[in-house]
Order: C-alpha cells, then sequence, then structure tokens
C-alpha cells in the first residue's frame, strides 16, 4: 500500500471512533447558550474561551493549507470588478 493510503485509513480510523466524542461536545455546546438566552443572558458570556479557541482553529488551519487558492481566487474577483 502507498504511504497516502494507509495515511487516509488512520485518518477515517480516527474520526469513526471518535463520533460519539464529537456529538456529546456538541450538544454541550448548543444547549449551555441556548438556555443561557433564555434566562436573559448574552451568548458571548456563556461560551468558554477554550471552546471559542476550538472553534476558531480549523478555520485557522484550513485558511494556511489554501491560501494560495483563496489569494488567487481573491486577485481573479478584483480584476473582474
Amino acid at each position: 500500500m502507498k504511504k497516502t493510503h494507509v495515511l487516509f485509513l488512520i485518518c477515517i480510523l480516527l474520526v469513526a471512533i471518535n463520533s460519539p466524542i464529537i456529538a456529546q461536545g456538541c450538544s454541550q455546546c448548543k444547549m449551555i447558550p441556548q438556555s443561557n438566552m433564555n434566562t436573559g443572558g448574552s451568548v458571548a458570556s456563556t461560551l468558554n474561551p477554550a471552546i471559542l479557541y476550538l472553534m476558531a482553529v480549523p478555520y485557522l488551519i484550513l485558511f494556511v493549507v489554501f491560501r494560495k487558492q483563496i489569494i488567487s481566487l481573491y486577485k481573479t474577483v478584483r480584476a473582474k470588478r
């Protein structure tokens, strides 16, 4: 097997193994702000900074990985204006 196939299989297995854990975390992150909004609080004050950090990291990683494509797309859109 090629190295990329092995890496792909490992990623699939990790996602399959961790799916119940991810589902539990998402329901808790959704429940806390909803219960606080019902009592008149603000959403931002109930979210833990760690949750916000974990939410932002995947977007930053994607931006770093696809930065050349994003910049070229931005340049083509700007050129058409």
